[in-house]
Parts: structure tokens; sequence; C-alpha cells
């Protein structure tokens, strides 16, 4: 069993909060992370919505139901009875002890409007993704922090790598399918994960029956992962309606199986992109969905470059759920071409640029965006960093480095 970084958030906010919700996608060990809390700590009484009679207990009297918990509780997948919520912010408003209430559930409550303003000021949100490479390796990663510190971090020693990263990115990290090391069984996995648990999560969210294009979206998406999100394209890849790609889009990213990085932008210029870049959240099931297996990723193409994106993004995006700093992540895109593929900007403002190469040398070109991020970031630029595949870390000047991309995950 991998001991989850965001276990300690998880731990802090019980102490004092009386809602907390863990939050993450159907598969990636939010039960399991609640479980293990609960050894040596004071009992909890634990109840599940999978199960039928708990559930319609739940959605026929939910008044009813909260009343007769007493004392510390978890509820596990909370999205299945969202008549719960609104009794559960009246419960809290009368008694707020901290950990009162410890939720899970597989649906970002913060794109569900009725849900989010139920419990507005009284919860507290932990996202849970799949399997971090810190966390497949016991590491606590603090590329983030790092990177944000005054003194430029020192990767060199704490940069070889033990696993290729193709191996990495075709395991992915929800922990059922990453224990499967038969390639085949992994991708049977892969194969039953997009087509029964897609469907039944999303068509329960949606109360809408059928959902059928729903792996076929998911599929389209990925093999646009680390690119501009553009609806009108792929509507007609899938010949669906614009509208009726938005609707679908908006539910992938509110069962944690797509996520939109937004474009970052500065009062000092108007001209960016403001297209959303779209990411898979975990790169195993990338990687089925396009067919990316080992030989082909093992070419410098533009699937290894597109599924290397998404696998080093998501690392960081990971990553934030532990951090201290909490950066908003966003990428920059200017009208002249000029990309960078995440920027994170602290809440005093402070920007950091982060391009992705899947190349394993860096040249003077590899910077072109990060300058262009400097330029328009000013005093707030801390530094710029080429992640690329090679073992060097290379300074080109005081503000801008190129560094392997093991240092994402490397806990120095």
């Amino acid at each position: 069993m991998h001991r989850r970084n965001a276990a300690e958030a998880l731990e802090i906010a019980l102490a004092d909060t009386p809602v907390v919700l863990l939050q993450g996608a159907r598969q990636v060990g939010k039960t399991t992370l609640v479980q293990t809390l609960q050894e040596g700590a004071p009992p909890r009484r634990a109840l599940t919505l999978d199960d039928g009679a708990v559930l319609s207990a739940a959605q026929r009297d939910p008044e009813g139901f909260i009343s007769a918990i007493t004392g510390p509780c978890s509820i596990d997948e909370v999205q299945r009875a969202p008549e719960l919520f609104r009794v559960i912010k009246a419960s809290v408003d009368r008694d707020r002890t901290p950990g009162r209430f410890l939720l899970t559930g597989s649906a970002n409550v913060m794109l569900l409007p009725n849900l989010s303003e139920s419990l507005a000021g009284r919860v507290e949100l932990i996202p849970l993704w799949p399997l971090s490479q810190g966390e497949f390796e016991g590491v606590r990663e603090r590329f983030i922090d790092r990177v944000f510190e005054r003194e430029t971090p020192d990767w060199r020693a704490a940069t070889k790598r033990a696993r290729p990263i193709v191996d990495r990115m075709i395991r992915g990290g929800f922990p059922e399918a990453a224990a499967r090391v038969d390639t085949a069984r992994r991708e049977a996995w892969f194969a039953a994960y997009a087509e029964t648990t897609l469907r039944r999560e999303v068509r329960e969210l949606s109360g809408v029956e059928g959902l059928a294009d729903l792996p076929r979206l998911l599929a389209v998406l990925a093999a646009r992962a680390g690119g501009l999100l553009n609806v009108a394209d792929v509507s007609r890849a899938l010949g669906m309606p614009q509208s009726t790609t938005r609707r679908y889009i908006a539910l992938l990213e509110a069962t944690f199986l797509a996520v939109m990085i937004p474009a970052w932008s500065t009062n000092r210029s108007t001209r960016l992109a403001k297209s959303a870049k779209v990411l898979i959240a975990d790169s195993g099931l990338a990687c089925y969905l396009v067919g990316a297996n080992a030989d082909r990723l093992a070419e410098d193409g533009p699937a290894r470059g597109a599924m290397i994106e998404n696998f080093i993004a998501m690392e960081i995006l990971k990553q934030r759920g532990w951090s201290r700093v909490k950066p908003a992540i966003h990428h920059f895109r200017s009208s002249a071409g000029a990309e960078v593929d995440l920027v994170l900007e602290d809440r005093a403002g402070r920007v950091v640029g982060i391009e992705i190469k899947s190349s394993r040398s860096v040249g003077a070109d590899a910077f072109r965006g990060l300058r262009a991020l400097r330029e328009l970031a000013g005093k707030n630029f801390v530094r710029g960093i080429v992640l690329h595949d090679g073992t060097e870390t290379v300074r080109f000047d005081p503000t801008l480095m190129a560094v392997p991309h093991s240092a994402v995950w490397s806990g120095v």
C-alpha cells in the first residue's frame, strides 16, 4: 500500500474543520485512504452510498439519515445523494465540532453550483489524484515549493532515473491498474474503466441515460492532450453539436478525468490566447486511449511529446494538493506564438514558468516562450524552467535553467 501525500493535509483539515470532502476520480484510492486514517484514531462510523440500502435511506429521508448519526462519521461517494449536502449544512450550523463529517466524492462539487453553494464556508476540499511518482517511491515531492524559493534549487544530486519515463507514463497512477505488470491485463483494466465506470459515474451525475459518446470524447481529448481546447474541432471529429460537446466535456471535468488548465493573463497584455489547455488526469489511461505503447512512445514523435507533456503537467498539478505555496496553475500563449506549458502564480503574484520538452538536450530556442513570459511578468517573474528528458541541470541565465524531468518527483 502506498502512503498518500494528501494524508497529512486531510488530517490537518479534520482537526479544525467540521466537514472535509476528499474528492477524486473513481478508483484513485479515496476509500483506502480514509480507512488508513482510521487506524489508531478515535472510532468513526463508516457509511458508503455504494451500498443500495444506505443510498436508499439517504435519498428517502436525508434529515433522518443525518440526525441518526452520532459522533464523527465518514460517508463514501456522497455525490450519489446530493440531498445530504443541504442537511449536513444545517447540522454543522448547529454543531461545528471539527471533523464531524469526512466525505468522499467522485464529482467536483466546485463545478456543480447547487452542491458548492450548500457547504460554502463549512467544508474544506482535499483533492486526491491517481498516484504520483513520489508516492510510488515513498517520497513527498517538493518541486512546486522549491521553484518559488529565493535561492535556485540544486537538483544535480537527485535526478538519477531508476525507471524510464515511458514506463512511468504507461503505468499510470490508478492503484489497481498500476499493480498489473502484464501490459494486456492493464489495458483490459483501462478498457473496462473507460466503458463501464465512466458511463456509470457520469450517468448518475447528469441523470442522462446512454452517453455512448463519452468514451469516444475522452479518446478525442486524449489525442489533443497538452493542446488548446477547440470545442468546434472536437465537435466535428465526433459529429456532435457544440452545445452537447461542451456539456459532456464539463461532465468529464467534473468527474476528474479531464482537466482544463486556464490561460494566464496580465493587465499588461490583452492579446493572449484565452482557450484552456486540456489534460487527461491519468497518463496510463491517456496512453491507452491513443494507442501509445512503449514502442511508439520510444520514438521522438508527436505522440511522445504530447504524452510527456500531459504526464509531467499532471505530476505538477498533483503536488499542488500538498504544497505550501499552492499556486494557481495556468498556461501562456501570446498572439505571436510564444508559449509556456505551465505558469505557476502564487498569492503574491509571483510567477514561475515551466516548459516541458521530450528531448534529451535543450538549446536556447527552448526558452523563447519563457522569455516572453518574463517580459510580461516583470519583477514578479521568479524563474523559468525547461524540463527535459536528460540528466543534466544547466543554467542559461540568472532566471532561466534546464532541468531533468526527474527533478519533479525527486523529493529534493
